[in-house]
């Protein structure tokens, strides 16, 4: 199978993501934008997965010149159009919602740790959420949230969002969450945004540098590695 990941900033890494993609003996490519690195012209690719980063979909480019939403929109309608499985995180998920006509929006509140989700009623019929209990612990760091469409079911809330995952399609979703994070990952979102840390502390739903490093995330990951596991299902009987 073959992966293809976009990725906005160096800290804002696939982590897990990456690592099932290994384990699995996928054929990963990258498009690294922070590194100039151009969308490719064409899909050739099975699974497209969209990762976070500090902008939002109405970040400019004379904000940040190497974040052009309109092309990333442009790239990922593409990859929908031709029936790609798309997985997008964060900002990934906001950019998905974007490509799909739905505007993002800010969540309620920033969240930075680990806290729990909560599974809605379509949560708990989904075709793989609806083994899990309902709740559980997943990691956070945003302040947005993506957009939905008419078809869109949220199957996660949190107590701060209200959209931390959505099904846009049986092989679209958008976690606005962050399953994919490591103790390497969670240290690089740390030392890149430490300002972050410090400018909200205090607030209900922000832990400190010390508390995130605390975590042991193999439970998290585990999930996901069920969910890429179910989600790239079909394409292995493409």
């Amino acid at each position: 199978m073959k992966v293809h990941i976009v990725m906005h900033e160096s800290f804002e890494a696939p982590a897990a993501i990456e690592l099932w993609a290994r384990r699995k003996g996928c054929t990963i490519r990258y498009t690294k934008l922070y590194e100039g690195e151009a969308f490719p012209t064409t899909c050739d690719f099975d699974f497209l997965a969209v990762m976070g980063g500090p902008q939002s979909p109405a970040t400019t480019l004379d904000e940040c010149p190497h974040f052009d939403a309109q092309k990333e929109i442009a790239f990922i309608k593409k990859a929908v159009n031709e029936k790609k499985i798309l997985l997008g995180v964060c900002l990934g998920a906001q950019m998905i919602g974007e490509a799909l006509g739905a505007r993002f929006d800010h969540s309620p509140n920033r969240e930075i740790g680990v806290f729990p989700l909560h599974l809605t009623e379509d949560g708990k019929k989904d075709p793989f959420f609806k083994s899990f209990p309902d709740t559980f612990d997943v990691g956070h760091w945003h302040g947005d949230m993506p957009g939905l469409t008419p078809e869109a079911k949220v199957l996660a809330t949190s107590d701060g969002c209200p959209r931390q995952i959505v099904r846009y399609t049986p092989t679209i979703y958008g976690f606005q969450c962050h399953f994919e994070f490591t103790p390497e990952a969670i240290e690089g979102m740390i030392q890149n945004n430490a300002h972050e840390l410090e400018q909200y502390k205090g607030l209900p739903y922000i832990e400190t540098a010390e508390q995130l490093r605390t975590h042991d995330f193999t439970e998290i990951n585990n999930i996901l590695y069920r969910f890429l596991d179910y989600i790239t299902a079909p394409a292995k009987t493409v």
